[in-house]
């Protein structure tokens, strides 16, 4: 690698408009994004009752890249046991947030995941939301998949949420096509389905126009769900 990637990750975090961000993401008053992870939650309870999940009880899960805990948040909503969750955040300011807004028997690691101490095989799912496109360094990308696989057990899987398309209003992410996930998981089974109006025309829709603009304008999603399933 030319230089540490998770330095490299934070500095790039780090010339972000923090405050744009808020506004980007926050649910509150952003028509396009509570549809986006409505519709992303509709997605991942379809994907998990395929496998055969009933339910989310005793299942434990991990997230790489938490941030401020908002999909744990939406795991805990949907069943999942408190105490059966973890995440792992490499921002210090986003792991505290973290720590004051779940519950406090939330596993909460701060710092690099390919050197956290989780035990092999003991994750029934790992997920990685936009966590690969943050990844520039393809030797970096290889090792975190790496580490992802090996903390999930057999029967489980990795669950990814990012960008297929790029951004070319951000050189700091990446795409990550259906070819590179095979790539990165060989002998996975993957199911994945297109999702996510391009942000910037939801954002310019009536709120009550999003989903069914989503419907219609398939090629112009530009996010990927995908459950890659260990045998």
């Amino acid at each position: 690698m030319t230089m540490h990637e998770p330095q490299a990750v934070k500095d790039r975090y780090a010339r972000r408009d923090a405050a744009a961000d808020e506004a980007r993401y926050s649910l509150y008053g952003n028509a396009a994004a509570l549809q986006a992870q409505q519709e992303r939650l509709r997605a991942i309870v379809r994907a998990w009752a395929g496998h055969g999940w009933t339910n989310l009880g005793n299942r434990r899960m991990l997230e790489v890249g938490c941030g401020s805990g908002g999909n744990l948040q939406d795991l805990i909503r949907l069943g999942a046991t408190p105490g059966h969750l973890t995440g792992i955040e490499l921002l210090p300011e986003r792991a505290a947030l973290a720590r004051d807004l779940l519950p406090g028997s939330v596993t909460l690691l701060e710092g690099d995941a390919c050197r956290a101490d989780v035990p092999p095989a003991s994750q029934d799912a790992v997920l990685a939301f936009t966590l690969f496109s943050s990844l520039l360094d393809a030797a970096f990308r290889r090792e975190m998949a790496e580490t992802l696989w090996r903390w999930v057990a057999p029967g489980g899987g990795v669950l990814v949420y990012d960008f297929v398309v790029d951004n070319p209003r951000n050189p700091d992410v990446r795409r990550v096509p259906l070819q590179e996930l095979q790539s990165l998981f060989r002998g996975a089974q993957l199911q994945s389905h297109r999702l996510t109006l391009a942000p910037p025309i939801a954002r310019r829709l009536p709120a009550w126009m999003i989903a069914p603009a989503s419907q219609l304008l398939h090629p112009l999603r530009t996010h990927r769900l995908t459950w890659v399933a260990k045998p």
